[in-house]
């Protein structure tokens, strides 16, 4: 029985895995797998890893000593991982997608939740003030909503917007081939767009694409919705486009420093990210903790994709989904 070990576990991470778990002897980490935690993969036949891990060149050398040969990304995201130096050392799977719709929902979520201030008003009733004062939103129906990144969970959200009654606008190096997606180049979506999510991965190319150049070709008040990677954002850009009032609201499920702030409780720690913290403390801001992915169906696939990778790995000597 080949033997894994299993890093940055949460609970509900140990529920799926043991549940479709058949053949393989799991041991769970509650810690990250980082240069600091990478001597503990000794003794075992392969690597389970998460998105906020940190699978640096020193990471990839201890599991090539320790002669583990594979490390299993439980996410489609491999941004993390020194895909360089795991060349001809570590065999790098992933789970390309696990729900598209809940990622995509979630965008949508946040775009209502700032428009029509449901945050606002569920601290006002419990409270007993039912007054609508500075709760106004506005129709999405007939708003320009801007997609940069037109994958599956891009697709899904267009598909969700065009629900509303939205016009879509879209943004992508390669486009989706003989779809009724309408493309256009990011100056346009930048100008026209009401509201911009995004939905890429993070790339060399797309570092930073919303930086203060781009913020300034933005229509003013545009809402940015980011559900993706948040080194898609210039952190500082976004907070003096916020303050400016270039960005009408932001919307984000994901940070530029989040990764050693996810999944994690800080509430009873001062946060030294002075950005971060004035990013919070904004009535036009949302931030939630990387969780566009948490539904039932996405914690069933990525357990049960992963764990197949594995297999396949291990019986075949190769996987369909190795990077």
């Amino acid at each position: 029985m080949k033997k894994i070990a299993f890093f940055d576990t949460k609970p509900y991470d140990r529920i799926w895995f043991d549940q479709y778990n058949e053949s393989l002897e799991i041991d769970y980490f509650e810690g990250k797998l980082t240069p600091k935690t990478c001597k503990l993969v000794r003794g075992y036949d392969g690597v389970i890893a998460f998105v906020n891990d940190e699978i640096d060149k020193t990471v990839i050398d201890t599991l090539h000593e320790e002669q583990v040969p594979v490390l299993a990304m439980r996410c489609s995201g491999f941004n993390n991982v020194d895909i360089q130096a795991a060349k001809g050392k570590v065999k790098v799977l992933r789970v390309p997608y696990y729900s598209p719709y809940a990622v995509a929902e979630h965008a949508m979520a946040l775009i209502l939740t700032l428009n029509r201030k449901i945050h606002k008003a569920y601290i006002r009733t419990r409270d007993f003030n039912f007054s609508l004062n500075r709760l106004i939103g506005f129709d999405i129906h007939g708003k320009t909503i801007g997609v940069i990144g037109t994958g599956q969970i891009g697709r899904v959200f267009i598909n969700i917007c065009r629900g509303f009654g939205a016009e879509i606008i879209a943004y992508d190096p390669y486009p989706v081939k003989d779809s009724d997606i309408p493309y256009a180049d990011l100056d346009t979506l930048f100008a026209k767009s009401d509201i911009i999510s995004l939905h890429c991965p993070l790339t060399r190319e797309s570092h930073h694409l919303i930086n203060k150049d781009s913020i300034a070709r933005m229509k003013r008040g545009v809402y940015i919705i980011n559900t993706s990677r948040g080194s898609l954002i210039e952190s500082q850009a976004l907070l003096d486009g916020l303050t400016s009032g270039r960005i009408g609201a932001a919307g984000l499920d994901v940070y530029e420093e989040e990764s050693d702030l996810s999944y994690e409780d800080f509430s009873n720690i001062v946060i030294k990210d002075d950005i971060l913290s004035i990013l919070v403390s904004r009535p036009n801001v949302i931030l939630t903790s990387h969780q566009a992915f948490l539904t039932e169906e996405a914690l069933k696939n990525i357990a049960s994709v992963t764990l197949s990778n594995l297999e396949e790995y291990y019986h075949t000597g190769k996987c369909s989904n190795e990077i």
